[in-house]
């Protein structure tokens, strides 16, 4: 039996961080996100990636207590995905390489909008990136 609702969109992702100011800084300075909310008491900062949200949370936080530390040679979360537009993978590799981040080469891949060009990266503590046309 299927679910009584209908999938409309992926509404967030959390990430488990144990430097928030240098994940912060990635996120929000390199990739553009925008923090939406931040719950200090908590240890969590939303930022807002289009309709979606990343929620970092640090593990020294209320919320981030109890848990391992992120593994950085085998974390847990594959990659996540920011579609972006416009596409200039030019522009887009010389401002990721201002910040010193390294990118894999260009390729067409297949995501929610179809097949497009991405490329790949891995924030300060590891996690996959895809910057993808949108």
């Amino acid at each position: 039996m299927p679910p009584p609702y209908t999938s409309i969109s992926l509404d967030h992702v959390v990430i488990r961080v144990e430097d928030m100011e240098r994940m912060l800084g990635f996120y929000r300075d390199v990739l553009g996100c925008e923090v939406a909310h931040r719950q200090d008491a908590l240890g969590l900062v939303h930022l807002r990636a289009g309709a979606a949200l990343i929620d970092l949370v640090w593990i020294g936080g209320r919320l981030g207590r109890g848990g391992a530390a992120p593994d950085h040679e085998r974390p847990n979360l594959d990659h996540l995905c920011i579609a972006v537009s416009p596409w200039d993978e030019a522009a887009l590799r010389a401002h990721l390489a201002a910040h010193g981040v390294e990118v894999e080469p260009a390729a067409t891949r297949y995501g929610a909008g179809g097949q497009a060009l991405s490329v790949y990266l891995r924030d300060p503590e590891g996690n996959g990136v895809e910057i993808r046309a949108a």
